[in-house]
């Protein structure tokens, strides 16, 4: 069974950056398509971006375009989320999860297209 542990979180100001990490363990195939999501209190999970099982897939949120980089390394079996000028609005529990594909597909913003998720890592971003 797939299984994913996010770390690198933490209180940052306006402008600052944070690299978030993902780490996958507990699966046989190396077709694994890594999905990043937040959800801020009182709002619903938002997807954030997507990664396929090569790297040639990457999709992003309009609202993190230009700002937020995802990245895997397979032989580490972990993929990174670089976030960089971050807003007060990135404030959120980020969460990474996975399914089993090459491509992230034209729905990897949905999170009912993912089978594992980790526990998530709070991302505050604040003076």
């Amino acid at each position: 069974q797939l299984q994913l542990v996010e770390s690198g979180g933490g209180l940052v100001q306006p402008g600052g950056s944070l690299r978030l990490s993902c780490a996958a363990s507990g699966f046989t195939s190396n077709y694994i398509a890594i999905g990043w999501f937040r959800q801020a209190p009182g709002k619903e999970r938002e997807g954030v971006s997507c990664i396929g099982s090569s790297a040639l897939s990457t999709n992003y949120a309009d609202s993190v375009k230009g700002r937020f980089t995802v990245s895997r390394d397979n032989a580490k079996n972990t993929v990174y989320l670089q976030m960089n000028s971050l807003k007060p609005e990135d404030t959120a529990v980020y969460y990474c999860t996975g399914r089993s594909g090459n491509w992230c597909g034209s729905r990897w913003y949905d999170p009912n297209e993912y089978i594992s998720w980790g526990q998530g890592t709070q991302v505050t971003v604040s003076s």
